[in-house]
Parts: structure tokens; sequence; C-alpha cells
């Protein structure tokens, strides 16, 4: 599995799609699977920019993955966000029967993710939104990463900005640097 962390607005969608795309693997978002889901409460949380309840997440994320279990590699984008994400996601190795082969942090600077953010228009992509999801991710993300590190997985900082192509330029010279491509 190659998960890809960022923030709201660092490309983790485009790069997740193109990479999946490129070498025949599945690519799953949290936020895509959360914004398809019938479930008014979820939806009403998203809206405000706070997290959702991790074990609906989990449940949502186990799904798509026992969906995938026939394809070779999965990316996944925007997941996990929450302490208690990751620890499913180590712990029920097991049932998935996926290891994290690398985690791919895009670093884009804040202007530049508002920049993004507001040409992308999504309907909760407003300001007060935005501004509540970098604060999230912020107070979240570094528990998170430690949590991984400590469980063996490879975490990479990539330089977010730039072209599409260049940023997945530097992601696709990491994947081989861990000869996973």
């Amino acid at each position: 599995m190659i998960v890809f962390f960022g923030p709201a607005g660092a490309g983790k969608s485009v790069q997740g799609q193109m990479l999946a795309a490129r070498n025949g693997w599945r690519w799953l978002s949290a936020g895509q699977l959360l914004r398809d889901t019938r479930d008014p409460e979820l939806f009403a949380q998203m809206r405000t920019g706070g997290l959702v309840d991790p074990e609906k997440v989990n449940k949502l994320i186990g799904e798509a993955l026992d969906r995938a279990k026939d394809i070779d590699r999965v990316v996944l984008d925007g997941y996990p966000r929450q302490l208690a994400q990751a620890k499913w996601l180590i712990e029920h190795r097991p049932e998935h029967g996926r290891d994290v082969a690398l985690v791919i942090v895009l670093e884009v600077p804040r202007a530049e993710l508002l920049h993004r953010l507001k040409v992308r228009g999504r309907i909760d992509d407003t300001p007060e939104v935005i501004d509540e999801r970098l604060r999230i991710y912020r107070h979240e993300m570094y528990p998170v990463l430690d949590y991984l590190t400590e469980h063996g997985v490879n975490i990479a900082h990539l330089d977010g900005t730039g072209t599409v192509g260049q940023v997945h330029d530097r992601i696709m010279e990491e994947l081989q640097a861990c000869r996973i491509v």
C-alpha cells in the first residue's frame, strides 16, 4: 500500500489517481468514499471541516480494501488522518492483507493550498472549513506519522509545489529509490 498524506489541496487525489492509473493499481480516496456516502451524519461532519468518526471511516476503508483484494497494490489517499485510524490500519493487516510500503507526505505552503482550494471549488471548500481542516491536519499529522514510523513504515516528505508532472516525477523517483516500482 502507498499512502498519500497531506492537507486539503496538497494534490493527494491528483497524484494518487495518476500513480494508480500508471501502474494498474487501485486508488482509494477516504474523502471520495465519504462524499459518496448516504450517511447524513457523516456528510454533516464533513461540511463543517471536522474529522469524521474514525470507526465509520475505518469501516468504509475496510470495505474498500476488501473490494480491492485482487489488485496488486492500493494507493490510499487521505487516510489515515487520526492516530486511531493509523492503529486500525496497522493492527488490521491480517484482515486486509496489505502492508504500508510507503507514506508520501506532500508538503505545500499554506498560501498555495488556499489558492488551489479556491480554484478547486468543492462545495465544502469554504474559507472557514479550509482553515479548520488545516488546523486539524497540523494537530493530527505528527502523532499519525510518529506511530507509523514506530511500526517500520517509510515516510517520505516531498515538495508538492510545481506542475502536476514535476510533483509526479518526484513521487516516481521516491518509489524507485524504495524499490516499489
